[in-house]
C-alpha cells in the first residue's frame, strides 16, 4: 500500500537577494526497478540538497532485490512512496507525477545524481523568471563510481533544429519544467516506450514553450552497463527519429527541417559521407545563430540574467 510521509527540510542558505521563502516547490519523482546498486546514492544526492520546499516521490516498480529496504531506510524523508507490479519506467513515473503537487517538476532516474546545490539553481532560476517554463542545465556525466567525468558546453535549443536532429539530446536529468507546461502538454509521459519517453515529452513541450539553457550544473547521468538507453542505442535513436518525423509531418512551414532529415537518413548508411555530413552540416546547423534561440540564463554578481 502507498504510504504518505511528510518531509521537513532544514532551511537552505542562499547568498544574494532571493529569499528562501520565495523558492517554488519542486516535485522530483524517482522510479526504480531492482536499483540496489545505485539507488541510495541517488536518494542521498536529492535529500542532501537541503532544498527548503522539496517534494520527493519514489515509486518502486516491483523490485525483487534490496530496493524496498533502501526505500524504507529513507521513508520518513520522502513525501510519498508506493510499490506497484512491474509495469515499466514510464507508468511508474506517471504514478509518481499524479501524486505530485509542486509548481516545478522533474525526474531523476535511480542511478543518476543531482549536482551539489542543483535544486537551488532550479528553484532560484524559476523564481527569477516567471515567463520561463522549462530549463535545462549544462549536460554532465558521472562514471560508475559517481565521479563527474564529463561536462559539455552550454547548448542552445531551437524547436525546428531539435526536430531536424541537429541538437536532439536534451539531458533529462538536468531538465525541469513548470506544472502549467506539463498540463498543457497533456500531463503524462508516454508509456509506449522503453527508454524514449523523455524525447517524446520534449516534442510536446516544444509545442508550447521555448527551452532555456542555464549555464550551471544541475544534475547528470551515470554511465553504467544497465542504463536503458545504452542497452540498445540504435532502437533508442530510431524511436526518437520516429517521434520527430511525426511531429514535423504536422507542422506548417517545416519543409527545410523535413528535407534535412531525409538527407540525414540517406547518408547514414554511407560511412564517409555520413561523417562529412555530421561534421559540416549537422554541427553548422547547431552552431549558427537562430532567431528562435532563447537567451542563455547565466549568473552575474548576485543574480541570474538572460544573456542574448
Amino acid at each position: 500500500m502507498p504510504e504518505l510521509a511528510t518531509h521537513h527540510s532544514p532551511a537552505l542558505s542562499l547568498d544574494g537577494p532571493l529569499a528562501t521563502s520565495s523558492l517554488p516547490r519542486i516535485s522530483i519523482v524517482t522510479a526504480v526497478y531492482n536499483g540496489e546498486q545505485f539507488l541510495e546514492s541517488t536518494i542521498r544526492s536529492v535529500l542532501s540538497q537541503n532544498y527548503p520546499n522539496l517534494e520527493y516521490i519514489l515509486i518502486d516498480d516491483g523490485s525483487t532485490d534490496s530496493t524496498p529496504d533502501i526505500i524504507r531506510k529513507y521513508q520518513s524523508q520522502l513525501a510519498f512512496t508506493a510499490r506497484q507490479s512491474n509495469q515499466g519506467l514510464f507508468p511508474a513515473l506517471n504514478a509518481g507525477f499524479v501524486r505530485s503537487t509542486g509548481e516545478i517538476m522533474g525526474w531523476l532516474n535511480s542511478s543518476d545524481l543531482l549536482q551539489v546545490n542543483g535544486l537551488s539553481v532550479v528553484g532560484s532560476v524559476f523564481a527569477s523568471f516567471p515567463q520561463v517554463e522549462w530549463i535545462t542545465g549544462r549536460p554532465t556525466r558521472y562514471n560508475a563510481v559517481g565521479q563527474t567525468v564529463q561536462m559539455w558546453p552550454v547548448p542552445h535549443w531551437s524547436r525546428l533544429r531539435f526536430l531536424a536532429g541537429a541538437n536532439k539530446y536534451i539531458q533529462q536529468e538536468s531538465t525541469y519544467w513548470r506544472r502549467r507546461l506539463w498540463q498543457r502538454a497533456g500531463g503524462y509521459v508516454h508509456e509506449g516506450f522503453r527508454a524514449e519517453g523523455d524525447f517524446e515529452l520534449w516534442v510536446r513541450f516544444f509545442r508550447h514553450a521555448q527551452l532555456y539553457s542555464v549555464d550551471a550544473l544541475i544534475a547528470g547521468y551515470r554511465s553504467h552497463d544497465n542504463a536503458l538507453s545504452a542497452g540498445n542505442i540504435e532502437r533508442y535513436a530510431a524511436n526518437c527519429d520516429r517521434a520527430a518525423d511525426l511531429e514535423l509531418a504536422r507542422l506548417h512551414g517545416a519543409h527545410a527541417a523535413r528535407v534535412f532529415r531525409r538527407v540525414t537518413r540517406f547518408v547514414k548508411p554511407i560511412p564517409k559521407v555520413r561523417g562529412l555530413w555530421q561534421r559540416v552540416a549537422m554541427r553548422s546547423l547547431y552552431r549558427l545563430p537562430a532567431s528562435d534561440f532563447p537567451p542563455v540564463i547565466r549568473y552575474h554578481t548576485d543574480s541570474w540574467s538572460l544573456d542574448s
